[in-house]
């Protein structure tokens, strides 16, 4: 009651300048807004702002902080299950944590965490409202966030719904499943706002299920269209397995929120690996479309194209890595092009109208899974490498050269920016069944040769800096005043020198950014915003 109460005060004395999301800013690159999980439909996480700048950015400053509340006390409730999380519905992966990039639209931050969601005044860091999911359970590894429509707010919670909020209040307009957790599906991504379609995709590895994306109404949330990442027989893309039960249970999640193109209207999806996930003896072929990135129509769900990174995977190296969109001049010809640095260690520059590959990199030193590079520039895996009964050593590990935080582009470097591990692992079949399930195989990482951050130059993937971190994967963002927002893995948020990777300045934080930050001009400063564990960190300069 008191939070409803605050809230309607400060609504009533115009404290916040709430209001509907107008849709054109979904198509501009962020600047007076962050929109969408990306901040514009490109996947890029670069800003034009410049008030910070690699000459003032020492003078960086703690704006405010905002603590997640996880009580469901005072929260606006919903949901299909008891008030408290089932027992075991954490699944070991500790508390709640930020692992979304909150929305900024109209002064106002949206953002979530597992059964969570909260509306902050981006001004002050205050709590305007508070909604607690009551879960049905399902694997509470983190949330992605928001897509927002009009006023209107989606979000997808681990027991795999997907949930409609009035972004004024706080209060839920419907709720819909996506999929049954009792088969083990759980639902991370943030939804996808594409004119009047919300794309809504999942995630599940232990039971061996398939995995889509499909499109819902904003306005009922009824399903409009839904796209399989596995064929069905006769279909295209069939000969690429070996009978119906292995399409049916492929897998292929869907958990990275995709890129879009306005221009051309194909939505970039990057899908999962195939299922059962190690022990591939019951599956082979390439098993499309898994560990690819594919082009759909985001009106009718139709497929344009697609690439396949990985090729009948066997490491559970998912495809599902952001699918970045860079413009820019190739060989004196202006091109659409897609990049994306994989798990496999692989970096991959593609044409985005038609999927065709303009340069295959490996990127990782040591990556040996791979025998050569086909015509199509996909990697040809070594079957020796495939998980064995006596083991294996392969590189990289199951978690990837790197993972699904957002990478970042700067058209202004035209670098790629990335976090990146060196490791290696032994893999042991542990499954001999004809008809294997689930992983199927054991893992032993038995070395980490380095964690570094690096940039690449985009259109060649050829290395140009790098700096050694206490971390892999992580979330950047980089801005035309010459800066690289990351960290070091230590609990250090630093702001580098994008062209040369030099640290200017650091903020220590309780523990490390948790995802991509975002940066937006409001009232005339520039912010830059940062979660971290549970927690929001809010700069502006001194």
């Amino acid at each position: 009651m008191r939070m409803r109460l605050f809230t309607l005060l400060a609504m009533a004395g115009g404290a916040f300048a709430q209001g509907p999301l107008n849709p054109s800013l979904l198509k501009q690159q962020p600047t007076g807004a962050w929109p969408t999980y990306h901040g514009d439909y490109s996947g890029r996480h670069f800003s034009t702002l410049k008030q910070i700048n690699d000459t003032n950015v020492n003078h960086l400053t703690l704006a405010w902080t905002y603590r997640m509340n996880l009580s469901s006390g005072g929260a606006i409730l919903g949901g299909e299950g008891p008030e408290t999380p089932a027992p075991g519905s954490n699944s070991g992966f500790g508390g709640p944590s930020i692992k979304g990039i909150p929305l900024m639209v109209n002064g106002i931050l949206y953002f979530t965490a597992p059964d969570h969601a909260y509306a902050v005044d981006a001004h002050t860091g205050r709590e305007i409202w508070h909604y607690y999911w009551k879960t049905l359970g399902g694997i509470h590894i983190g949330n992605r966030g928001f897509g927002m429509y009009n006023n209107w707010l989606f979000f997808e919670t681990p027991d795999c719904y997907i949930v409609s909020l009035d972004a004024t209040t706080g209060k839920e307009r419907w709720h819909h499943q996506i999929a049954d957790v009792k088969q083990e599906y759980f639902c991370t991504p943030a939804p996808l706002v594409i004119g009047n379609h919300v794309l809504v995709g999942m995630g599940g590895d232990s039971l061996d299920v398939p995995g889509w994306l499909e499109s819902r109404d904003p306005e009922t949330g009824v399903i409009q269209w839904k796209w399989f990442a596995t064929p069905r027989p006769g279909e295209a893309g069939a000969e690429s397995w070996p009978d119906k039960y292995s399409m049916e249970h492929g897998g292929g999640m869907t958990w990275q929120p995709p890129t879009y193109d306005p221009e051309l209207n194909l939505v970039y999806v990057p899908t999962g690996n195939p299922n059962p996930v190690m022990a591939a003896q019951s599956r082979p072929g390439d098993n499309l479309w898994t560990a690819s990135i594919v082009a759909l129509n985001p009106d009718t769900g139709k497929m344009a194209w697609y690439f396949q990174v990985s090729p009948h995977d066997t490491h559970d190296w998912d495809g599902t890595q952001v699918p970045v969109l860079v413009d820019t001049i190739l060989n004196g010809q202006p091109r659409k092009l897609l990049a994306q640095a994989s798990r496999n260690g692989y970096y991959f520059l593609l044409d985005r109208t038609n999927g065709k590959n303009v340069t295959t990199k490996m990127i990782s030193a040591f990556a040996n899974w791979q025998k050569s590079i086909d015509a199509k520039g996909q990697p040809v895996r070594d079957p020796s490498k495939d998980p064995q009964i006596p083991g294996t050593l392969v590189s990289p590990n199951s978690s990837g050269f790197t993972n699904w935080p957002p990478p970042s582009y700067s058209p202004d470097t035209g670098l790629f920016y990335v976090g990146t591990n060196d490791t290696f692992s032994l893999f042991y079949l542990t499954d001999t069944d004809a008809h294997p399930q689930g992983y199927g195989a054991a893992e032993r990482n038995v070395a980490t040769v380095n964690n570094s951050l690096r940039a690449f130059d985009v259109k060649t993937g050829n290395p140009v800096w790098r700096r050694t971190t206490n971390t892999g994967a992580q979330g950047l963002l980089s801005t035309a005043g010459n800066l690289l927002f990351g960290g070091d893995g230590n609990g250090n948020f630093i702001a580098f020198n994008s062209r040369t990777g030099k640290p200017l300045w650091h903020a220590g934080l309780n523990v490390n950014h948790s995802n991509g930050p975002s940066t937006w001009m409001l009232d005339g400063k520039q912010y830059v915003v940062v979660g971290a564990g549970d927690t929001l960190y809010a700069f502006v300069l001194q």
